[in-house]
């Protein structure tokens, strides 16, 4: 007889003769479901670990009338902040168990939008996360979004009544950034957005607004510049404020890539800071703590953010699972960031 050498597959029947028990025994000790007694438990794993047993991903699947795949969403992965995210969608995705389908957008057509949701659909995904940030253009094709047949979680979005909404609260965030620079004794106060058609700059330049306005400080508009999130439009931003309000002693940015920008300006035009000017950004990038001078920042930790998306949808899969015609429970949850201070903002006027 020739052997082909090709190892035979160990199957979940393999595992139970070797370790005296059921099929289902040994399905429930996999699954980690059910009661079984630490010492039966404790044979089959071993039984497992010396067969090499590997669970059928398609069998399971068929069982239980699921995929174990989610689908993701995303837009903007040439940003620092996206990135991580669906860095921490991934992790926490393949701790839970389940694969990752992803779709990318390279904007916000809503024809496109149709296309990429009929595409998870078609390859049957359990779910779906939708990392795509809200603004003008696609806000009204979420209206819609009670019709799809399987549950899906919103980030960057704003929350409202009948959605699940994973996001960190930005308006929170410029209020802690603001606030910081009034305690350093900083009264002339500019801003950099990003773009305003996007839900989270409009509440991180409501946040900044609103703070000041608080303080009893008015807000005229030559104070403030927009952005794009990139360096590239902070240096711009940068440029007009310092010309057109160059009383402005601190200014807090709305990410930590164009306040980069801030930074070389300053150093450009011989601005001390933080003795002239004290910088604060927003997102908490690893690397603001190796600008020159380090970067105060309001930070956030797109790790979690991605990884609490994933759970929060998980535990929606599991919801309709179990109960079918049910219907499933929307969540919101914002997580509040925190302040992060460092040399660009530390006691900028006390130390004067």
């Amino acid at each position: 007889m020739i052997n082909s050498g090709i190892k035979r597959r160990v199957t979940i029947k393999d595992v139970a003769q070797a370790a005296g028990v059921s099929t289902q025994t040994v399905s429930r000790v996999m699954n980690k479901t059910s009661y079984v007694s630490a010492e039966t438990r404790l044979r089959v794993e071993e039984v497992v670990a010396q067969l090499g047993y590997r669970p059928s991903t398609l069998a399971r699947s068929l069982i239980q009338q699921r995929s174990y795949t989610l689908g993701v969403v995303t837009f903007g992965l040439k940003y620092i902040g996206p990135s991580r995210t669906l860095n921490g969608i991934a992790d926490k995705a393949d701790e839970l168990g389940y694969m990752l389908l992803m779709k990318k957008m390279d904007n916000f057509d809503t024809n496109r939008i149709d296309e990429v949701i009929d595409s998870l659909l078609d390859r049957h995904v359990d779910g779906i996360i939708w990392d795509v940030p809200e603004n003008d253009e696609n806000r009204a094709w979420a209206q819609g979004i009670e019709s799809l047949p399987v549950p899906i979680v919103f980030m960057s979005m704003e929350p409202k009544p009948g959605y699940s909404v994973v996001s960190i609260d930005s308006y929170m965030g410029a209020q802690m950034a603001t606030r910081h620079l009034l305690e350093q004794g900083c009264r002339q106060i500019g801003h950099i957005s990003g773009p305003l058609d996007w839900w989270e700059a409009r509440l991180r330049f409501l946040g900044w607004r609103d703070t000041l306005e608080k303080a009893g400080i008015r807000v005229p508009d030559h104070q403030w510049e927009q952005g794009n999130w990139s360096s590239a439009s902070g240096a711009a931003a940068a440029e007009e404020l310092f010309e057109r309000f160059p009383e402005m002693d601190g200014i807090f940015v709305a990410n930590d890539q164009m306040a980069l920008s801030v930074l070389r300006e300053a150093c450009r035009r011989k601005i001390k800071v933080p003795k002239q000017l004290a910088v604060i950004g927003f997102d908490g990038i690893p690397e603001s703590a190796y600008y020159f001078p380090s970067l105060t920042t309001i930070s956030q930790d797109p790790q979690l953010l991605g990884g609490q998306a994933v759970q929060s949808l998980v535990e929606m899969i599991q919801e309709r699972q179990a109960s079918p015609n049910r219907l499933t429970e929307t969540r919101s949850i914002l997580v509040p960031p925190t302040l992060v201070v460092r040399e660009s903002s530390r006691s900028a006027k006390l130390s004067a």
